[in-house]
Parts: C-alpha cells; structure tokens; sequence
C-alpha cells in the first residue's frame, strides 16, 4: 500500500520496532520514521499518527538521502534500537531509545557515522490530538524550538539547523565516520517552565544501565529459548506503566484484526482477563517487584462494588473508557473506524471474577505481602459470584453480540470459588467453606451437563450450539477438569479440527458465531501458545514443541509478536506489540523447559 501523502511503501505491523520509558511507547520502522507515539501516557493522544493514516497525520523521520540498505538490532539486553542504514558513499547508524522518565519524557536520536560520509534528510511533523492539530512553533532563548496546542508542549533540541516547511521541520546534514549527531524531542505540560536539557549520551548510557540492571534480576537467563524469553520480558516491561503497575495489553489503538474490516479495538488500557498469566510469567521469571506493583493495581482497581467490577481499566485505575471515533484518521490500510477508547469496559464478563479470584490465590502461594489484606475483598467478590454465575455474559472474547451462557465464564466462575475454597483452606482465612463446596459443585455440575457435548466428546463454546472456542484449551490449566480426562483430550483433539488454520488457532469460527461484527480475523497468538501448554499436558510434548517453535520462527526480526496473524499473507495482524502474546512465550517456554512451570502452578491440587 502506498502512503497517501508522499507515496512511498507503508509499513506493515511486523515492520514496527518499540522503544519505551515505562510510562509511554513509540513505534520505529525501517525507514527510521516514528510513526506512533503518545505522550504522556501509553492512552493520552498521539502526537505521532502515521500508523494510522500517513505523514500528515504526525511522524519523525531521519534517514539518508540516497538509496541505501537497512538492517537493525536491538543493543543487547535492552530497549536502544540500533538502525544501521549502508550506502555508496557510507554508512551511520541511528539510535533510538527513551530515557526512564525524570522531569520530562524524552525520545532521544543519535546518529552515528560509521563509515564514509553520508547525507541525511530529517522531517519532524508534529500533530497532536491524534494527527488533527498543527501546534505553534517558536524558537527558545537557547535556540530550542517549541512546539505548543493546548496543553501539550514538544521541545526539539539539535545542533543540526532546522527549518520550516510545508508545515513540518525539517534538516539536511551530512555525517561523518566518528561523528555523532543528537536529537532530543521532549514532551511536558504547555504551562510549565521549559526543562533543561538532556544531555543525549549520558542519557544512552543511563538507558543500557537502566536495562541491564533490570534484566539482570531474571531467573530465565539458561535453556534453549532464554534469548526469546528475555526479549519478551523486556517488551512487558516497556509496556508496564511504571507509576501504578499496571500493564498495557498493547500501546497501540486500532491497529485491524482484519485489513479493511471494522474489528479494529484500543487496547492502551489493563485487562483483569490477563491478570493470572501475568503475574505467573512475572513470578517465575524473578520479577517479584513487578508481580507485587501488578497485584496492587488490581486491588486498587477492582476496589468497590463486585457488581461494578469491569473487565478492563484504564493504567491509573480509570473506569470511565468511552469509546469514540477518530474519524479523520483513514485508518491503518484503510482500516475502519479507527476507535479512541473502549466500549467493552461497560461489558458483563463473569470470567474475571475467577481470573481475579486466582490471581490473589497464586500471589499468596507466591509469599507476596500484598495479597494478605485482599481477602476481605475476596470475600464479596465470591459472595457476587454465587448471585450471577447463571447469568449470560458476554465472555472472554467480548462479544457485542447477543449475551449467552458461555462454558468458559462458568468455568471461571467455578474456578473463584474453588480458589476461595483452596485460599482458605491453605491459609487459614476464615469463611463459609461449606456453602462454597456446594455451590462449587452446584457449578461443576451443571457445565458438565449443559457445556458438554457427549457425542463429539468436546466441550463447546456456550450451552446449547456446537461451536468451539479457544478458551476452552485452558480448561485443565485452571484446575476444572485433569488433563488426562477423556473429555479435555476429546476437546483438544475438536479444537484441532475446527479451529486450526495452518496450524495456528482462532479464537472461534466468526461466520459460526454472532458476535455483532462482520468480517473474519486472523489467528489469535496466545490461544496458539494455549494449544502448545494443552499438548505438553496431555502428553504430546513433540506437538508441544513443534508448536511453540514455528510461533518463534514467526516474530518479527526484533522479537516482537502482535496481537494475531494473517495465515494467508503470512503477516502480522492486530494491536502490537501485543503483551498477551509475550506472556503467553513466556509461560509456554516455562512450561517446556525449566521448572516452576505455570501450567501445573493453576490446576495444583484441583
């Protein structure tokens, strides 16, 4: 596809690299454009919106002026993207990072001349409110220039002379062998004093320091897939908002599940739906602190009402996560609506009540202090749970279809009371454990006689229809049924049939299920690893294998996995980089290899 303002090639979603501060992303492609960012935190506007539209909408380019030859990397064990561009006459590198936040937030640029000279060509056009406002320029006393509308200000420092143009900045320079040329773009609140400036190379070795450091806390560093279980760990972190604990499912909006359809979703915001997987990937990859921040946000978030409690939040613990639609924006390859926000929030889910419910039970087995004072809470939410765990929800795939009784959302509604039950039981916390062992097999019963299909041997995705869901491989992960039972083999072995693609797995049948959209989508990644953690449980450790390698081949040249992936064009689909994704290659990769395997940490004693 061609951008529609300049017409050169646009970037698919695999082509996309992710720098960080932990409290907002960018994403960086080949071209050495930064085509999405936004500040100050992972759900504030865009002030870069190319990943949706074209240049005009916001992006910040530095590459050279002739034809040349990319390759890039990934400076070790950390988030410092490293582009090298080669051509006739050269060659330079361009670094890319974000410093951990301080006063301001900052994206630095250095380019760095390798060989030979070489001419580059920089384009900085900044459009905030997701590529709709142009700001005002101005040059600062020191010869920084400012860029202000309404509350956001961007300051561009350089020693390389700028000029207007079309209304972007841009700089032709050219770059020596030993030369190295900074850029700072920093963001901060319009009214307040102009921040120092940054010194760029201090802050490149603060940033590798930063990583190192935080990578070398991980128990992960041996067997055969440390280098992509650490790549992803750095990725969770980048997407981690370092403030609350709180971690993004992607920092991206709307990017398509299907190219040209409308099953584009803002995923800037926290799912209670991924809160087990997370802290488990956090736990036995060392990261304690991480799994403590993570627990405590849920509590904070989940605080009030269980009759309230959503199924997502936004990364302060904001409940309130309209959803509108940027409509100027054409949308990444004519992807539309391009949506701001999500509507989902308002959604009854009764899945994450037990997804919650097993969370604070792993975090207590795990020794974290922050789960002893959540029992009082855990309490009411199972209380709740006993009052609607028969009502139709929406399930775990947030369908704006029509509610229904979904086999997976009983089975978590059995899974939080059995972990009341275990929680009580392990740890002495006083409670009705008779009513919960009755209503926990109230609940038991009734899937097995209304979700299960005795002549296929398969459970289905919700009473009375036959069609299959994904969610269901994670039926022997939580507990609910041994893996080795005849019905939990029959209903990998039916999810194999009918919801493989080339061997990778959907969610559900779209054209089988309504669930209020139209269009199909690509395979959905982490019900991918799910079939990998099924296999090793029933015994097919090959197919475990096999599995969890040919999702490996297909990262991105970075490391990076988005949301889904489009069989027929073999590409990337989706939000990206998506965390539900690396926390799926984290656990999986646990699963096969070391110990502490998360796969046996939920169904323990079930």
């Amino acid at each position: 596809m061609a951008d529609s303002a300049s017409g050169t090639p646009r970037s698919q979603i695999g082509d996309y690299a992710l720098i960080g501060d932990c409290e907002t992303a960018a994403l960086v492609d080949r071209t050495g454009s930064i085509d999405w960012l936004c500040w100050p935190r992972f759900d504030s506007d865009a002030c870069f919106a190319a990943l949706l539209g074209d240049e005009t909408h916001g992006r910040w380019q530095i590459a050279p002026v002739e034809g040349h030859q990319v390759s890039r990397r990934y400076r070790p064990g950390g988030l410092v993207l490293e582009t090298l561009f080669e051509t006739e006459t050269g060659a330079v590198a361009l670094l890319d990072f974000m410093p951990p936040r301080g006063e301001a937030s900052h994206v630095v640029r250095i380019v760095e001349g390798r060989r030979g000279r070489v001419a580059l060509h920089m384009q900085l056009v900044l459009r905030f409110g997701y590529g709709a406002t142009a700001p005002w320029l101005t040059r600062a006393e020191d010869g920084a220039l400012r860029a202000i509308a309404g509350p956001c200000m961007a300051v561009l420092r350089t020693p390389v002379e700028t000029r207007g143009a079309n209304m972007t900045t841009v700089a032709d320079f050219a770059v020596d062998a030993g030369d190295h040329v900074p850029f700072v773009l920093s963001y901060q609140a319009s009214h307040m004093a102009v921040a120092a400036a940054l010194d760029p190379f201090a802050a490149l070795e603060a940033t590798d320091r930063f990583w190192a450091t935080w990578l070398a806390q991980t128990t992960t560093s041996d067997g055969p897939y440390a280098e992509a279980v650490e790549r992803s760990l750095i990725t969770l972190k980048a997407m981690t908002f370092a403030p609350t604990g709180a971690l993004v499912a992607a920092p991206t909006t709307s990017l398509p599940e299907q190219f040209g359809g409308e099953r584009n979703w803002d995923y800037r915001y926290s799912w209670i739906r991924d809160s087990t997987l997370t802290l488990l990937a956090m736990i036995n990859s060392g990261y304690l602190a991480e799994a403590t921040a993570w627990l405590a946000w849920l509590q904070r978030a989940v605080a009030g009402d269980p009759a309230d409690m959503q199924i997502m939040y936004g990364v302060g613990g904001e409940r309130r996560l309209l959803e509108w639609t940027a409509d100027w924006l054409p949308g990444h390859e004519a992807s539309q609506p391009v949506r701001i926000g999500n509507a989902a929030h308002e959604q009854f889910q009764l899945d994450v009540y037990g997804e919650l419910m097993d969370t604070f039970h792993q975090a207590r087995l795990a020794g974290l202090e922050a789960a002893a004072s959540a029992w009082e809470l855990e309490c009411v939410l199972v209380n709740h749970v006993a009052k609607v765990w028969n009502t139709p929800d929406n399930g775990i795939w947030e369908v704006r279809g029509p509610r229904r009784a979904f086999t997976y959302s009983r089975i978590m509604a059995w899974v939080a009371v059995d972990r009341a039950i275990k929680s009580s039981e392990a740890f002495g916390l006083v409670g009705p454990v008779a009513v919960w062992r009755e209503l926990r097999e109230t609940i038991r019963q009734d899937i097995w006689a209304h979700g299960f299909d005795r002549n296929r041997n398969t459970f289905t995705q919700s009473y009375g229809a036959p069609n299959l869901d994904a969610s269901l491989l994670l039926m022997a992960q939580v507990g609910f049924i041994d893996p080795m039972d005849p019905g939990f083999v029959g209903t990998v072995e039916a999810i194999e049939r009918d919801l493989l693609v080339d061997g990778f797995v959907l969610r559900y049948r779209t054209e089988a299920t309504a669930d209020g959209l139209s269009g199909a989508e690509g395979a959905f990644l982490p019900c991918s690893f799910w079939l990998a953690d099924a296999y090793a449980m029933i015994g097919r450790r090959d197919d475990a294998r096999a599995l969890f390698e040919r999702l490996l081949s297909i990262r991105n040249d970075l490391g990076l996995l988005a949301e889904e992936y489009d069989v027929k064009a073999a590409r990337f689909a989706g939000n990206f980089p998506q965390a539900f994704s690396h926390i799926g290659l984290v656990n999986t990769a646990a699963n096969l290899g070391r110990s502490g395997k998360p796969m046996h940490q939920r169904a323990a004693n079930a």
